[in-house]
């Protein structure tokens, strides 16, 4: 369905099945035969329709599209347009229109026929709502329901304001509270209190709407997602908060796991990248950035397939780590290099739009914050282009 595709991938065909399954006009789709006018009042329609998406659970529209009371009926494209000119034209407006200025916008153009195509904008359901229309005087906020676009009223929008305030604030909360948990060995299994790596994925679903219940039991048939970080062998089982995979060890000890939330909130804990040294603690660099970035990977997997919406946070945490230094260039021994000063580093959060994005990418700035608190300008593994070494 067109919802999960890229939008880079969307093709004739995509809009063809819109008109087949009777996709009807709603709270997540619009259809237009014709872009947007010239005059202010096709303007303000359009920077409407925009922001209500993205204050709402965000969506597409489509242009060039007939429909016929909301169905769609016909791919009628829009003629022999200058699409770049178009897009350039869109994006100048929802940046100089809207306030606060929408992230994560993305307009394509769509070949329908010869010479002839449909443009599509997918926006995003926005974390930094409620967004205003500011454009020569008409000042108004904008959400969506199943019937299509409305205004929202002064209370509406005064518990919007709210919600957003808030929204950042109990996310931040419940990554504290689980941190706590694990110093306070009160994690889903037991581990020996040492230090740990923790990276926690949250989607914006998971605190914007009540009542999330995925399907994680499914996820029992694919136990290759659920491999916790640095395990050669991993037990996964349903539990209360839902799905648990975890690395034993020995007798009812354990150095790792990963807890799937029925929310859609994962959580990876590792303490075994960590562990003690005889001679001096320190970071594996190679192997910290490497079970990491592979553990983004199966998280992106995991939320693909449970159909979890983006966009998501991304926050990793060293804690009980005062002292340790990181290894670099296979050295495990670097007794010279700076020590971390401080026993938990939590790292500021990392917000995506879309699970598209590329996680070594993505997590380089949480990755580069460890380095610095032991003393390093950023990772030794990226080039200056950017690229990962590790392999």
């Amino acid at each position: 369905m067109i919802f999960e595709k890229k939008l880079a991938d969307i093709e004739k065909k995509d809009l063809q099945s819109l008109i087949d399954n009777q996709i009807a006009e709603g709270k997540t789709i619009d259809y237009k035969r014709e872009l947007p006018g010239k005059s202010d009042k096709d303007k303000k329609e359009f920077l409407a329709d925009v922001s209500s998406f993205s204050n709402a659970s965000g969506g597409i529209i489509v242009y060039g599209m007939d429909e016929d009371q909301g169905i769609p009926n016909e791919i009628s494209g829009l003629g022999d347009i200058d699409s770049d000119s178009e897009i350039l034209c869109f994006d100048n407006m929802l940046r100089d229109n809207i306030e606060p200025r929408i992230h994560g916008i993305s307009i394509i153009s769509v070949p329908v026929k010869n010479d002839d195509s449909a443009l599509l904008i997918k926006i995003p359901r926005s974390w930094a709502k409620p967004h205003v229309v500011n454009y020569k005087g008409h000042w108004k906020f904008y959400s969506r329901n199943s019937a299509g676009k409305y205004s929202l009223d002064v209370a509406e929008v005064r518990n919007a304001f709210l919600f957003s305030e808030t929204l950042t604030d109990r996310i931040r909360l419940f990554r504290t509270e689980r941190i706590g948990r694990v110093i306070s060995n009160e994690a889903p299994i037991p581990l020996s209190g040492g230090a740990n790596i923790i990276l926690h994925l949250v989607p914006l679903d998971s605190f914007d709407r009540e009542n999330i219940d995925y399907d994680v039991n499914a996820l029992l048939n694919q136990t290759g997602m659920l491999k916790p970080m640095s395990s050669d062998g991993w037990n996964p089982r349903i539990n209360f908060d839902g799905l648990l995979s975890y690395r034993p060890v020995s007798g009812n000890e354990y150095s790792s796991y990963v807890q799937i939330f029925r929310n859609g909130i994962m959580e990876f804990v590792d303490e075994h990248i960590l562990r003690p040294r005889e001679i001096n603690s320190y970071i594996p660099s190679n192997i910290f950035e490497n079970e990491v970035i592979t553990a983004l990977m199966r998280s992106f997997d995991i939320l693909r397939t449970l159909g979890v919406n983006s966009p998501v946070f991304i926050m990793l945490s060293l804690t009980g780590v005062s002292g340790y230094c990181m290894a670099v260039d296979g050295s495990m021994f670097a007794h010279q290099n700076p020590k971390i000063d401080r026993n938990e580093l939590i790292v500021p959060e990392i917000y995506i739009e879309n699970l598209e994005c590329d996680p070594i990418n993505i997590i380089r700035p949480a990755i580069d914050a460890v380095w610095n608190a032991a003393g390093w300008k950023g990772s030794m593994n990226y080039d200056e282009e950017g690229n990962w070494r590790v392999k």
